[in-house]
């Protein structure tokens, strides 16, 4: 009984994490007067104090100074940490780019399409093996991104870029084997001296959104840190109690919410086209998350076993 209520708590945590990313985007939009690179600015040097002080406060602090110092002899991590900080700043970025210059359909794309590109990097970089049902999977996808292509006559840079630099960044994370919230205050020190240098540059220009402008935008821009670190801090307590494959279907749950914002709340177009495309790409997720059951994986063994088909 203990197992299925931790079970249920832990649907709930990260269910209501990915929620919360899903609606991110109305936070971002309460900032669009204010340019894309300050909000990322701002989002990072907050964020770290932020989670500085969760740290603090739930008596990690010596956990992350003693990661610190292994991280220092060690180049390996270093060069992992510093890909991961390079790489969840770009994603950041991008995606506040896209929702403020009304182009969340495509940013929600690039969300849908993530876990297949992450499975493509680790077969490159992990040499992980696909099932067939993978690989068709992947077809389909691609056809998906193919039609918005060619119709639109230009390439879905937003999606693919958001999709290649979050699954990098994954990728980046497997060198880093530590406490997500330990991970994220890493991340974001690395990258904090030069979001504080750029602020510092915005007030000397006396080009600066934060305590210059109104309270309200003051506030949403130091209270970036807070809306970045608090889904990842629930995020974190639903991952240690449910199964990766019940986490992997939750993770639709922000992709979905965003498109709804988009269309319905911001009136993005969502023409017959991006339903065709989006078609394609929501039939590789359900191919895909099929193939990742345990009654597929029973399948496949049992296949494999009485005919020799590997699948």
């Amino acid at each position: 009984m203990h197992k299925r209520t931790e079970l249920q708590s832990g649907v709930l945590y990260a269910a209501f994490s990915y929620i919360l990313w899903g609606i991110l985007p109305i936070y971002w939009k309460l900032l669009d007067d204010v340019s894309a690179d300050e909000i990322l600015a701002n989002r990072v040097f907050w964020s770290f104090f932020f989670i500085a002080a969760v740290l603090f406060f739930n008596g990690k602090s010596k956990m992350f100074t003693t990661t610190l110092r292994g991280y220092a002899k060690n180049k390996k991590q270093i060069a992992a940490l510093a890909a991961a900080s390079m790489l969840i700043s770009m994603n950041w970025f991008i995606y506040i780019w896209a929702v403020n210059s009304n182009q969340m359909v495509e940013a929600s794309l690039g969300y849908y399409i993530n876990p297949l590109v992450s499975v493509l990097l680790g077969m490159v970089f992990l040499k992980e093996r696909l099932s067939a049902i993978q690989y068709v999977s992947f077809l389909l996808a691609g056809i998906g991104v193919l039609i918005m292509t060619v119709t639109y006559g230009q390439f879905p840079w937003i999606a693919v870029s958001l999709a290649v630099s979050f699954g990098l960044y994954g990728l980046a994370k497997k060198l880093i084997k530590v406490d997500s919230t330990v991970g994220l205050a890493l991340e974001t020190l690395v990258v904090m001296p030069i979001a504080g240098i750029y602020i510092a540059y915005l007030f000397l220009d006396g080009t600066n959104s934060l305590f210059s402008g109104s309270w309200l935008t003051s506030a949403l821009l130091a209270g970036a840190g807070a809306a970045t670190a608090v889904p990842l801090l629930y995020f974190a307590k639903g991952a240690q109690r449910i199964p990766l494959s019940t986490l992997g279907i939750l993770q639709y749950i922000a992709p979905t919410l965003t498109l709804l914002l988009g269309i319905f709340i911001y009136d993005e177009t969502f023409s017959a086209v991006h339903l065709l495309a989006f078609t394609f790409i929501w039939s590789a997720l359900i191919l895909y998350s099929f193939s990742r059951t345990k009654g597929m994986t029973a399948l496949a063994l049992r296949m494999k076993k009485e005919k020799g088909i590997h699948l």
